[in-house]
């Protein structure tokens, strides 16, 4: 029986299975079989290919753009971007990841018009597991939906899932330390949802049978094994919907009740129509919030403030990121730093490395010569 024949009987036995207390360590080791074999299905599909659609990330952000064939992905990066993808009406359109940059406020965001994804992606099909790790790399999935055809959102969902892209969610809080003897010994302070002989059945579905386990948040089967795993990718989201120059007014509500009804809120979702370019500020307003972007602008030795060209870092950075990011010799000959705006408690304040900056700050660094 080949690697896929054997998961598919794995996904039928877990189907078929009813979930209680009795037979919750029979599926926590299914589970953990199956994840592990669908691991190893990868890894011999990609092995030494050589089709991937490697970009090479460049910018201050990188975000992924995903649908279904024929919903507008290379009209709308045409339209944000200095890209000129191939547009047309029929499946496939795009057959290899186009980059474009959107230049906005300040920063450069590189969009990636990945091939339509279809069902069955994740499995590899059109290239599937190819597009998805292109996907794995951004810093920003960009769902772009039809406005007739709002139920895709929860296919493409499931689909990066099942290649390991956890969306708007933070890892699961466990940690798994693997240890020479003693065998498998949990600690927690709550009612985790699961009994410990599930945790540790799964464990030792992935050869781990000595280790200190701490939980510290209620989890399922399913976050056990992606603590456990520790090669899923999470990311930010953001749902654009195409297309709306083509509603009827008294269709809007019944696309709105459609977003509801697969959770997603009206109101945190974007209308645009790509063709006719009416939404796009908000869209990019949308990308940038959701890009967790802030603008620096540095007072240059003899050259003042440059608002021209600030630097870009992301929200919690610090005078030593901004340092990084700069490059050279500056972390090497750094002093201090004197900040003027949102985030300094007056102006040319004078702070040390560790300093937290915010958007629109003014920052000047005195160095060593």
């Amino acid at each position: 029986m080949g690697l896929e024949e054997e998961i598919e009987a794995i996904e039928e036995e877990i189907s078929s299975t009813p979930y209680n207390k009795s037979t919750e360590s029979h599926i926590g080791r299914l589970k953990a079989k199956l994840a592990e074999k669908k691991e190893k299905l990868e890894n011999q599909s990609s092995g030494g290919s050589g089709d991937g659609y490697a970009v090479s990330k460049t910018g201050d952000a990188t975000v992924a753009l995903v649908g279904f064939p024929s919903v507008g992905k290379s009209t709308l990066l045409n339209a944000l971007t200095n890209a000129e993808s191939e547009v047309g009406d029929y499946e496939f359109t795009t057959l290899n990841v186009q980059p474009g940059m959107l230049q906005y406020r300040g920063a450069n965001v590189q969009l990636m018009d990945v091939p339509g994804l279809i069902e069955g992606a994740a499995g590899g099909r059109g290239g599937g597991r190819e597009v998805l790790s292109v996907v794995r790399t951004a810093d920003l999935v960009l769902f772009l939906l039809s406005a007739f055809e709002i139920d895709r959102y929860e296919r493409l969902w499931n689909e990066l899932y099942e290649n390991k892209v956890r969306l708007d969610t933070e890892p699961p809080d466990v940690t798994v330390s693997k240890k020479g003897r003693g065998g498998i010994r949990i600690t927690s302070n709550i009612d985790f949802g699961l009994s410990e002989e599930v945790v540790k059945e799964v464990l030792r579905e992935y050869g781990i049978v000595n280790a200190d386990v701490t939980i510290r948040e209620p989890i399922d089967i399913d976050l056990l094994i992606d603590a456990v795993m520790e090669n899923r990718v999470y990311l930010p989201s953001a749902v654009a919907v195409n297309k709306v120059d083509l509603i009827d007014p008294t269709y809007a509500e019944s696309v709105r009740e459609d977003l509801r009804s697969h959770g997603l809120d009206p109101e945190e979702v974007t209308f645009i129509s790509a063709e006719k370019e009416k939404g796009l500020e908000a869209l990019k307003d949308r990308l940038w919030e959701d890009l967790r972007l802030i603008r620096v602008y540095m007072d240059k030795p003899g050259r003042g403030i440059d608002y021209e060209e600030p630097l870009v870092v992301r929200e919690g950075a610090t005078v030593g990121d901004a340092m990084e990011k700069l490059g050279g010799e500056f972390e090497e000959r750094f002093r201090f730093a004197r900040v003027s705006g949102p985030s300094a408690k007056h102006d040319e304040q004078q702070v040390g490395d560790e300093h937290v900056l915010a958007d629109e700050d003014v920052l000047k660094l005195i160095l060593r010569r």
